[in-house]
């Protein structure tokens, strides 16, 4: 990105960047000298302790659960700790579903996993190992395996079994899919069983895992469609199959020794869609206490009831009172909010979080095709409104502008009374009612990212008409923030609404992070539960929001103190202020946890605070600064990661895969879904490539009204440019740096362009009117009337 004053001499004292990078250097190290120790105390082994049935019944949905059909799972509802579980592993080609086996194979290494091949066929029945002891081994263990370098995740399956039994503890498996999550890393098992009646007694086994499969079973036998994927059931036959799994359930159940942990999941999809699913945990915790009735939750998600299947296998191992290794990613279960009422209401509300997760799939492809849509359309539209020329020019051709000592009251023709004109002349920009509602749709447009957050303060997914009901509840939070927009005196100020609405964005999404990033949850530009992605901080897509929000709302409260006679300094003081704390909240481990955004967020608020104290970008500052932002995040990444495992985000995980060299598969896995968002998401590449061709090709030249819209707006409020630039700049590293591609700066431009059209509305209304041509100069009003009239 090209900047005006890149040109631009350096500033600082002589040397004082080297000190800078030595200091920054040494401060790295010493926390880095401090990983073999740290390393070394986590690495102990121990003998296994407790008893865990583990039982998955692929496909189960809290809406399955009944208190007459599916008693056993009823009363564990009510009993112990509930929530929704996300089961994203690796999917079958071109299906963002989970398909049993590879359920069952992330469960086993505690890692996304999957099957080489479309469709989702059957786990194969273990082979007996011949030795007349109850053992069998997986077919087909090798490939898949092997199969798991290709993923991107590199999952280690049959680590579970293999740690329960190195540390000579038993395992028995009951079912196909059993015998996988229970096998060792050469998939074998020591004791597998097709039923639970023919287990004998459990005592024994520190761990049983069970494969309640009646959903599985009946589900494979739909017919197919054309990736190999089984057609959704129909409502009677999923009905008896939850039915037998519950039967299952109670066999298992009426058997185990007191004192057994429970947990059961439904740890993989039956649907052509991917769902969430159930997640139960009953009995001793691994404090020893049993599980309360309430929430569960764990630090993988940060959410009250909502856990993932990578966390199973971590509950299991914590259980079972063995370290767990680090190609485990998940956390363990934890005990959340209490029950705030009875088991019917749990059920219904886990089952609400499930139906909003499929009311988002259903409605977010086409709410962004039409965000897409009208902002192309709005584009056009504002650009016709700025430059479409009279059909008659003045006399004598294109009149030339007048100079600023020239420039006086117009001598055309009065403006007609739908306020456009009708004469030769000039045009007033200041009584056109198609400017005004211009300014009015693009600061309402401007509010719109923002929206898609607090729209989760309405339950939009229960209405009728989803669709509308999503597009409706935005439309109304962006007209509440557009009215706020313009209820008070800051209306009549150049950047006023833009101000208000940015300044609103930053800190709606600061306070949000801060308590928990609800509203990013299932929103439609936020995170969805089912794809697993992300659960807690900060979004790729609310950071682009944020950032961008923060830095052009710095930008308005700048102008407005510089306005009121403040010193630059002490106004560039407060900016780096708030700044660097809005970069903290970013990055912070227990609020943003953004791993991408802080160097973006550092260089883009860099940027705009070099310009704001009136010196130049040049390439040796922005290095400078990209230096420090990767500093900044790598430091708070190794804090994250001096905290006890189970407590790290994904930022100390990072730092752990750099230790045990899995870094690159990480970063490769990133950067291949970075190119790929940029070239398959057609839509957003181009309306990024729309906004800034409004910027620069339309609101930077002579407009119908005279001047450039851009550069009277820079005449009245200089802060402006700052705070566009580095906003700009902060949405291109971002791009360059985060998984989300082209996404990143479509919704930065999404906030930045309508704002500053708003703006240059303003400019363009508080401008004396002069004729229109090409050679017209820039008639802009003097400082002190670019705020309110009185």
């Amino acid at each position: 990105m090209a900047y005006e004053s890149a040109s631009g001499l350096p500033g600082g004292r002589p040397g004082s960047r080297p000190r800078l990078a030595y200091g920054v250097a040494a401060v790295l190290l010493t926390l880095l000298t401090l990983i073999p120790a740290t390393a070394a105390a986590q690495s102990r082994q121990a003998a296994p302790s407790g008893r865990v049935a583990l039982i998955g019944v692929p496909g189960l949905q809290w809406s399955d659960l009944d208190a007459t059909r599916t008693p056993t799972l009823w009363k564990l509802v009510g009993q112990g700790s509930s929530a929704s579980l996300s089961t994203r592993a690796v999917p079958p080609p071109d299906r963002g579903i989970t398909c049993p086996v590879a359920g069952w194979l992330t469960v086993s290494a505690g890692q996304r996993a999957g099957t080489d091949g479309k469709g989702c066929p059957a786990p194969a029945t273990p082979e007996p190992s011949g030795r007349g002891d109850g053992g069998a081994t997986v077919p087909g263990w090798q490939a898949m395996t092997a199969y798991q370098s290709e993923t991107g995740y590199d999952a280690r399956i049959g680590t579970l079994g293999q740690l329960v039994t190195d540390a000579g503890g038993k395992v028995a498996a009951i079912g196909p899919g059993a015998a996988i999550a229970g096998a060792d890393k050469s998939g074998n098992i020591a004791k597998y069983v097709p039923t639970p009646d023919a287990l004998g007694d459990p005592a024994p086994y520190n761990l049983i895992v069970l494969d309640a499969a009646a959903l599985a079973d009946a589900w494979s036998r739909q017919p197919l469609d054309e990736y190999g994927v089984p057609a959704g059931m129909p409502a009677a036959t999923r009905e008896a199959a939850v039915a037998e799994a519950d039967r299952g359930l109670a066999t298992l159940l009426d058997r185990l020794p007191p004192g057994t942990t429970i947990l059961v999941a439904g740890l993989s999809d039956v649907t052509p869609n991917a769902h969430l699913h159930v997640a139960l945990a009953t009995g001793p915790s691994p404090g020893g206490e049993p599980y309360p009735r309430g929430d569960l939750t764990a630090t993988s998600t940060r959410q009250d009831a909502l856990v993932t299947i990578t966390d199973l296998t971590a509950t299991a191992i914590q259980l079972l009172g063995l370290p767990q290794p680090r190609e485990v990613v998940g956390r363990p279960w934890q005990p959340g909010a209490p029950a705030s009422g009875s088991t019917v209401d749990t059920v219904s509300g886990l089952a609400d979080a499930d139906l909003a997760s499929q009311v988002l799939r259903n409605v977010r492809g086409p709410f962004f095709t039409v965000l897409v849509t009208l902002q192309l359309l709005f584009y056009a539209c504002a650009a016709l409104a700025l430059r479409r020329r009279r059909s008659t020019a003045p006399a004598g051709g294109d009149a030339a502008a007048p100079s600023e000592g020239e420039a006086g009251p117009s001598t055309t023709k009065p403006p007609a009374a739908d306020g456009e004109g009708e004469g030769d002349g000039a045009v007033d920009a200041s009584t056109s009612r198609l400017l005004r509602a211009v300014q009015i749709v693009a600061v309402l447009s401007g509010a719109i990212a923002v929206s898609t957050f607090l729209a989760q303060l309405v339950p939009w997914w229960t209405l009728p008409v989803p669709m509308v009901s999503v597009v409706v509840t935005i439309l109304g939070i962006a007209a509440l923030v557009t009215g706020a927009a313009f209820a008070g005196p800051w209306r009549a100020h150049v950047l006023g609404p833009l101000t208000v609405v940015a300044a609103l964005t930053s800190l709606a999404l600061l306070i949000d992070v801060m308590t928990g990033s609800k509203l990013q949850v299932n929103a439609v530009t936020g995170y969805e539960p089912v794809t697993g992605g992300r659960f807690y901080g900060f979004s790729n897509i609310a950071f682009a929001v944020y950032a961008t929000g923060t830095i052009l709302g710095l930008a308005g409260i700048a102008q407005w103190l510089l306005g009121r006679g403040v010193s630059k300094l002490v106004v560039v003081g407060g900016c780096a202020l708030y700044g660097m704390f809005t970069v903290f909240a970013d990055g912070w481990p227990s609020w943003g946890a953004d791993f991408g955004g802080v160097p973006a967020f550092v260089i883009g608020l860099a940027v705009f605070l070099i310009l704001l104290s009136g010196r130049r970008v040049s390439l040796l500052k922005l290095l400078l600064v990209g230096v420090a932002g990767v500093a900044i995040v790598g430091v708070l990444s190794v804090v994250d990661w001096l905290r006890p495992e189970a407590q790290r985000t994904h930022l100390g995980t990072f730092v752990q895969q750099v230790i045990d060299g899995q870094a690159w598969t990480v970063v490769a896995r990133k950067f291949s879904a970075m190119i790929g968002v940029t070239v398959g998401n057609w839509s957003l590449t181009l309306l990024t490539l729309v906004a800034l061709a409004f910027l620069f090709l339309v609101l930077a030249r002579p407009s119908r009204y005279g001047a450039a819209a851009l550069g009277q707006v820079y005449a009245l409020a200089p802060t402006l440019r700052a705070g566009l630039f580095g906003a700009l700049t902060c949405a291109f590293v971002g791009f360059l740096m985060n998984d989300s591609g082209i996404a990143i700066p479509a919704m930065a431009l999404t906030v930045a362009v309508p704002l500053t059209l708003a703006a240059c509305v303003r400019a363009l209304q508080l401008a004396r009117p002069t004729p229109p041509g090409r050679s017209s100069g820039r008639a802009a009003p003097k400082p002190s009337e670019a705020g309110p009239h009185r």
